[in-house]
């Protein structure tokens, strides 16, 4: 079993010394740090089961210490050693979120029980996390509805980097689902038990998406009444989504590069730089490739986002996947309803046609408009007539002596155009068809005899 990592932080050399040895001998792995900057940088590379400081130290003392580690790892278990008389910094100090206090003198044992007691706490955070994971795991992809092999591919991705820290870079049009594939990697991963935090790049001016991204000090600007923390340090033991990336200001794209690099921030208003332990996820519409190309994106902060790639596909290339989300999204437009809403085919035919520009986005956008329409079914009259009109213009109705068709002969055409359109997957058209697979085979059967 591995031992724990104490870390101790301590300015004078013998007492760090005395405190090693004792904690090594009661069989914790210990690290060491002489001055407060030194141990953040020691707890920033290294598993901490348990840091235990000195409060009063040469440079930042042990209150410093314990915000600066509080900010990168909520949950860390930290204990303070004081002497008798600042019982009260030691008070001072459980405010902020020590696990405890120790006075100078201590007595050995004392020491070394109040350390098992954080470890055992620290212990306890770790099985909450990996019970919440499991938890979460039942709900993998609830919202990403997809059975489609490119939908596929992206689950097995997603699974595949979700429990690591790298960047990633989410690319596909608007309306795909860019934030779902975001939370998917984020609920998925050790850091599910954190924070989730999204932001719109494109949504705000320079100087707003700056303070909201970075933080910033009271007075920095008019209307800065109080400090604020910003999303990188906010998100810090969680994930920072930053959606649509290929619209940020330059002038940012180069304060954000450093951020990546450095992971610390500096607030607006400031000029000391605050750590943050955030995983950082983004995602764009655009060609970042192109815009690298055109000068209008950093290609060192695109190399830096783009550790790894998560291309969502349009849903007019997974067209088997429609009649899922459509089934999805008319039950969750009348979950409160006992009935339920059904779907009719000429209604899932007309949908599975269409090429939904605005992909997912759209196709959900216009069921909620059914489910309103409609009394207990959607019919094709519920859908926008963009819909209707693109289904029945998707073959011609005359034939070329203008003619027309007999009603066998419209479902003939219509039947194998689906078909077609799936690459001749019968399994795929039955179930765009609304038909079973037998129904499908025998009307196969029957067109070969015509």
């Amino acid at each position: 079993m591995t031992k724990p990592n104490i870390l101790v932080v301590e300015d004078e050399e013998l007492m760090r010394s005395i405190l090693r040895q004792l904690l090594t001998d009661a069989g914790y792995s210990v690290l060491t740090a002489d001055s407060a900057e030194t141990a953040l940088d020691v707890f920033a590379q290294n598993e901490i089961a348990v840091t235990l400081t000195d409060i009063k130290m040469a440079g930042a003392d042990g209150l410093h210490l314990l915000d600066q580690i509080k900010s990168f790892e909520a949950e860390a278990v930290v204990i303070v050693m004081t002497a008798y008389s600042s019982v009260d910094t030691a008070v001072a100090a459980l405010r902020k979120g020590a696990y405890d206090y120790i006075t100078k003198p201590f007595v050995n044992e004392d020491l070394l029980q109040t350390v098992k007691n954080a470890a055992t706490q620290r212990q306890l955070f770790h099985e909450n996390r990996l019970l919440r994971r499991e938890i979460n795991k039942q709900y993998n992809f609830a919202e990403i509805i997809g059975k489609s092999d490119a939908m596929q591919q992206v689950f097995a991705l997603v699974n595949k980097v979700a429990d690591t820290n790298v960047s990633v870079l989410i690319q596909g049009e608007s309306g795909t689902g860019k934030e779902l594939i975001a939370r998917s990697l984020h609920f998925n991963s050790a850091r599910s038990d954190g924070a989730f935090l999204a932001i719109n790049c494109g949504a705000l001016p320079e100087s707003l998406l700056e303070s909201e991204l970075f933080g910033h000090t009271k007075g920095a600007f008019t209307g800065a009444v109080s400090d604020s923390k910003g999303l990188f340090r906010s998100a810090s033991g969680g994930t920072l989504f930053l959606d649509e990336i290929g619209e940020m200001p330059q002038v940012l794209q180069v304060k954000l590069l450093r951020a990546l690099q450095e992971h610390e921030v500096t607030p607006v208003g400031s000029s000391v730089s605050k750590p943050f332990d955030a995983r950082v996820i983004a995602a764009t519409n655009k060609d970042l490739e192109t815009e690298v190309a055109e000068g209008r994106f950093r290609e060192d902060l695109y190399y830096r986002l783009n550790v790894l790639q998560i291309t969502v596909p349009p849903l007019r290339e997974r067209r088997e996947d429609i009649p899922l989300l459509v089934k999805h999204f008319a039950a969750k437009a009348v979950r409160d309803n006992i009935g339920g809403l059904s779907v009719s085919r000429s209604a899932m035919a007309a949908m599975a046609k269409y090429d939904w520009p605005g992909n997912v986005r759209e196709l959900e956008n216009a069921i909620e408009r059914a489910a309103i329409l409609c009394s207990d079914e959607i019919t094709a009259d519920d859908l926008p007539q963009k819909i209707v009109a693109n289904a029945a213009g998707s073959f011609d109705i005359r034939d070329n002596e203008g003619f027309r068709p007999t009603l066998e002969e419209m479902e003939r055409r219509y039947v194998l155009e689906i078909l077609a359109s799936v690459e001749e997957d019968k399994t795929k058209a039955a179930e765009i068809l609304g038909i079973d697979l037998s129904t499908l085979y025998r009307k196969l059967k029957r067109y070969e005899e015509i």
